[in-house]
């Protein structure tokens, strides 16, 4: 598997500890220190990640993301000093996959690569076209509209299967409220937010073994929701 990574930061001292960080894990990676040579690293290495921070001296990060989402999925961690909750979903909406906020543990970058590894096996899965879903005790039939945990059937209303269907196939993406909402309810209105919390809580009392304690859906408060690949 492509493990390169191509890490977009300006700032010398962090370029140097994540360069450090990808070393001592073995991963082929590349540094760019502005949004312009970031672009033309993404056509000519195909990195399988992009670490970016949204500071940068010739344009914004979010207008990297834009551009890179407009011909390529590859996932996109973003590392950024702006720790508004605003900056966030600005960075998911606009196709980020995950957010660390400086200053952070090399732990939690590290967590946040493998996660999107992850994902880009989950990806391939479901380019295969396959018609159902594992995860762990959790498996979903497409075709049958069915969901069974541990072997059991549960029985999900049709906005709570679509909401686990959504966030099966983006398994390991963290989903901005906006983006459930278009995607199960075809319309934004942040009026929503408050029945999209209900019935992610019903979701996973139904799928969950503990849902104060949730194994398959993380909540990112105030951004949204991501569900985890076991």
């Amino acid at each position: 598997m492509n493990n390169r990574i191509l890490v977009v930061e300006d700032d010398v001292a962090i370029a140097n500890l994540i360069k450090m960080t990808l070393t001592m894990q073995n991963y082929d990676y590349e540094i760019a220190s502005d949004g312009k040579t970031a672009l033309q690293r993404v056509l000519s290495m195909q990195p399988a990640v992009i670490i970016l921070d949204l500071g940068l001296p010739d344009m914004d990060g979010i207008d990297v993301i834009h551009k890179v989402r407009s011909w390529s999925q590859t996932p996109i961690i973003v590392v950024s000093a702006r720790g508004e909750d605003t900056d966030k979903i600005n960075a998911l909406d606009a196709g980020a996959d995950d957010y660390v906020t400086k200053p952070f543990s090399v732990d939690e970058l590290l967590a946040r690569i493998r996660v999107a590894f992850r994902r880009i096996s989950s990806d391939r899965n479901l380019e295969k076209e396959q018609p159902v879903f594992e995860n762990g005790d959790l498996r979903i039939d497409y075709l049958a509209n069915t969901v069974f945990v541990r072997g059991q059937e549960i029985h999900l209303t049709p906005i709570e299967y679509k909401l686990l269907v959504v966030l099966s196939k983006h398994v390991g993406k963290v989903l901005t409220h906006n983006f459930l909402l278009k995607e199960v309810w075809e319309q934004v209105s942040q009026s929503d937010v408050p029945s999209l919390r209900v019935f992610m809580a019903t979701l996973r009392k139904k799928i969950e073994v503990s849902p104060a304690d949730p194994k398959y859906i993380q909540t990112h408060v105030r951004v949204g929701y991501r569900m985890l690949r076991y």
